[in-house]
């Protein structure tokens, strides 16, 4: 084994270790590719001019790319519109119009969960809001603990997968691709898991009654006032996915000025719902602000991270112990699914992403894999694979930020064996997608072909 084979193992196993220190990811993954660039200079496997490389990599792939400022526009908008009361509005329409479907609450949630990925994209404000307006009135209605935790969390991370979402902008750059085919391709999966969480959620409620008891209105609503309801609730959310995703596929724009697009929307319902006031304006800033520096940042340190890894031979490295397994390109992308949902298991979906995809997206993309998939679409159909298995990374334990977040919203109605015990189903039928997907890769290509 090569002394550059040594570096690339004790790198990888450090970021391992250190990641749990407590330290900033962004500081912990670029120290550790400073640290080891010096330890290869001194062992005269690194040059130091090296390091000036990183000047220009940095600012290219980082500061200067065009496509990234889609994620400034998709947070900001993502935060004004938790400000701006569309949800609550829209939860109250659909809780009255499931009120006599089974688990009709539950199902409510999840639906909008599902309208607002659409919308918005931010995974924690989503949970956030979701936690604080639908927690209260599912424990109040006699809905299990879990069952609700479960719904809620699963529901509120939709966003990282459906369209327009930072993860799919983030995973386009990284891989070098398209980010308005990316999005196509993640529709339909996206669409698969939310309707294997409504059949699951119906089914329950079918055969189990007592965890998801119907909802009982006090007085019947005029039929007339529910539907100017539905339309006002309605309209808000669907004229901002058209304004966004029907101007990236109809041609109209390109996915950063749709983002602008969608920022500029959200204010404008702001103000529609009479909530685009001074401090909410601050608010919504602020919040940005620091969301926006911290992912930034991170993919700077990623930046780091990467290059150093690949000059030591890190990556080269990697493709030949996976050939050598001899377990060709199926028994390779089972291999990498499995890795990435363990790591799930203790790391965010940035950490990840940025971590992995440098790495591993030059191998899938040479791999074969016959009729199953044309050579040209493997990538994306990888990629809409990692999409589905990264949201798995919101809701695993011992540190899925979506249970976090739940928690710390419940505010002591809910306990963490609550959240344990009901995102295990939730769980499992993202595998189940996560596998339908792999079997039919037609549920993640076919919108996106030409």
């Amino acid at each position: 084994m090569s002394v550059g084979e040594i570096l690339s193992i004790a790198m990888f196993g450090t970021l391992v270790l250190c990641l749990f220190s407590g330290f900033p990811v962004a500081f912990v993954i670029g120290g550790i590719g400073v640290i080891f660039g010096l330890l290869g200079w001194s062992l005269d496997y690194f040059s130091l001019i090296e390091f000036f490389n990183l000047v220009p990599r940095i600012w290219g792939q980082t500061a200067e790319n065009l496509i990234l400022v889609a994620i400034p526009c998709f947070i900001f908008m993502g935060i004004m519109l938790e400000k701006s009361r569309v949800a609550a509005d829209l939860l109250d329409v659909l809780a009255i119009l499931l009120r006599r479907v089974p688990g009709g609450l539950a199902l409510a949630v999840t639906l909008l969960g599902g309208i607002m990925a659409a919308s918005t994209g931010i995974i924690g404000a989503s949970v956030v809001m979701m936690t604080l307006m639908a927690m209260p009135t599912m424990l109040r209605h006699g809905y299990d603990k879990g069952l609700a935790c479960g719904t809620i969390a699963s529901s509120a991370t939709l966003g990282i997968l459906i369209p327009p979402s930072i993860m799919l902008v983030m995973m386009g750059d990284l891989l070098s691709i398209s980010v308005g085919r990316l999005f196509l391709t993640a529709i339909l999966p996206g669409l698969l898991l939310l309707s294997l969480y409504s059949i699951f959620v119906i089914g329950l409620a079918w055969f189990r009654p007592h965890l998801a008891p119907s909802v009982v209105e006090e007085e019947e609503i005029p039929r007339r006032d529910l539907y100017i309801r539905c339309l006002r609730a309605l309209m808000a959310p669907v004229a901002l996915i058209v304004a966004v995703l029907g101007s990236i596929f109809g041609g109209l724009a390109t996915p950063t000025e749709a983002a602008g697009v969608g920022a500029f929307g959200a204010i404008l319902l702001a103000a529609f719902n009479r909530r685009l006031t001074w401090g909410v304006t601050r608010e919504v800033c602020e919040n940005s602000a620091l969301t926006i520096g911290m992912i930034f940042m991170i993919m700077i340190g990623a930046t780091v991270f990467s290059y150093v890894f690949r000059s030591l031979g890190g990556e080269a490295m990697i493709v030949d112990a996976l050939t050598d397994m001899g377990i060709g390109a199926w028994g390779t992308l089972l291999v990498l699914m499995g890795v990435v949902f363990l790591l799930g298991f203790f790391f965010d979906w940035i950490e990840i992403t940025l971590i992995v995809l440098p790495i591993f997206g030059p191998v899938v993309a040479g791999l074969d894999f016959g009729d199953h998939v044309r050579s040209t679409e493997v990538i994306y159909w990888f990629a809409a694979m990692m999409a589905v298995n990264l949201q798995t990374s919101f809701l695993t334990p011992p540190f899925g930020m979506a249970l976090f977040f739940v928690h710390g919203a419940a505010k002591g109605s809910i306990h963490m064996q609550h959240l344990y015990r009901g995102i295990v189903p939730f769980v499992g039928l993202q595998l189940a997608g996560l596998a339908a997907v792999m079997i039919w890769p037609e549920i993640a290509l076919w919108l996106q072909r030409p």
